[in-house]
């Protein structure tokens, strides 16, 4: 899968950009003067087709939820030689208060220096593939591959590593239950021993002092390396036992728990993962489909956008409703219980991430609420006739064609 950059596209195209900022929905544009809508400027007609709902909303809307996207297209990168990541923190997002991500790439051999921190780690492979490696507080092991789709989880403290493997290695999302952590906030190995006194190595691994004479290697982070061998190669070298929950579960693989015309839902939590604290679903919506209206709640949601264009409509009360536009690279945000629902409004099939902190997936649908309690109840709140709404569906419809 190809990923351009919005900047890139909006680049060659500023002034359509412009005016399809100017110009959302034939509804929205009749309720608008041109001249209530005119800018003579200073504009900047690229940053302003980035969201065009920033600029003219859509009627329904109302109020300032504050940001609800921002974009690893928007966010320094930290190269090295070897590999990059970028990350999108409550620092740079404001409203991402409990979970904060990180986009990397790790070229074949690249590895992701052994470290640990104190937020748990939820991943989504993006592309490619690689090895990672972790070990438990009972001191079990865990080594295995990834691939595109997979997912991975290590609960906080848990130390662990990721290698891209050939041909081209892998680039993944990462997901921590804290809004505060950073990517330059772990614990890796090379920092802790050329911090701790040679003769202390010595005795804690019962060797000589001279055995780490070559171990004053800072901050490799990220680094070149040879390319493992085989996974049982690599299995074979320790006699402990494995972790009795595997950190690794292949997301896409699975049967969706939902299918329609419109999509798809896949999902990850401790029902099927048991290893995980966080829950996930992998969302796919065709042109012109819909995540219906509804709200999770258990957690605030993260989102990541894969693939295509998505509008959001967010209902956040006291008469408070924001619409976001979101392409490849976004990220976006949904506090816990908001209402919400997400639109596939391009003409490629809409691939994104959903993440919890919960262990649990939940969420509650507007359309089954209503039809799971007296229909003369919800018809004096809504004037909708009765008979109208014994029609519409009790179950829940994830993803509805539209």
């Amino acid at each position: 899968m190809t990923l351009y950059s919005r900047r890139k596209l909006l680049a060659t195209g500023a002034a359509g950009g412009l005016a399809a900022a100017a110009v959302v929905s034939a509804a929205a544009a009749e309720d608008y003067s041109a001249a209530a809508m005119s800018d003579p400027g200073p504009r900047d007609a690229a940053e302003a087709a980035i969201n065009p709902y920033e600029w003219q909303g859509l009627p329904t809307d109302h109020g300032n939820l504050g940001t609800l996207r921002h974009s690893f297209s928007q966010v320094h990168n930290r190269h090295t030689d070897a590999g990059w990541a970028r990350e999108v923190t409550v620092r740079n997002f404001p409203i991402s208060k409990n979970m904060a991500g990180v986009n990397m790439r790790l070229p074949a051999g690249a590895v992701r220096e052994l470290h640990w921190h104190v937020p748990a780690e939820w991943a989504f492979v993006t592309y490619g593939s690689g090895r990672i490696t972790a070990v438990d507080s009972g001191a079990q092991r865990f080594v295995a591959d990834v691939k595109v789709g997979d997912l991975w989880f290590f609960p906080g403290g848990v130390p662990h590593s990721i290698q891209g493997l050939g041909p081209d290695g892998c680039e993944f999302v990462l997901v921590f239950n804290d809004g505060n952590f950073s990517e330059d906030s772990t614990f890796l190995i090379t920092d802790w021993f050329n911090h701790t006194p040679k003769q202390v190595l010595a005795e804690n691994f019962g060797v000589p002092a001279a055995t780490f004479d070559k171990t004053d290697r800072k901050d490799l982070w990220i680094f070149s390396a040879p390319l493992p061998g085989s996974l049982d190669a690599d299995l074979a070298e320790s006699s402990q036992p494995f972790v009795p929950n595997p950190y690794a579960f292949p997301l896409g693989d699975q049967t969706p728990v939902f299918q329609s015309a419109g999509g798809s839902v896949r999902i990850a939590d401790s029902t099927n993962f048991p290893a995980t604290t966080m829950a996930a679903a992998l969302v796919e919506i065709a042109p012109g489909g819909m995540r219906e209206l509804h709200w999770h709640p258990l957690s605030d949601e993260w989102q990541y956008y894969i693939s295509g264009t998505a509008r959001m409509g967010v209902f956040h009360g006291e008469g408070r409703n924001n619409t976001v536009e979101f392409h490849p690279s976004d990220v976006g945000y949904v506090p816990q219980s908001i209402g919400h629902y997400v639109q596939n409004i391009g003409k490629d099939t809409l691939r994104f991430l959903e993440v919890f902190t919960s262990a649990k997936y939940a969420d509650i649908s507007l359309a089954s609420w209503m039809n799971n309690v007296p229909h003369e109840l919800v018809s004096a709140h809504l004037n909708i006739d009765v008979a109208t709404l014994r029609k519409m569906a009790q179950s829940k419809t994830p993803v509805v064609p539209v």
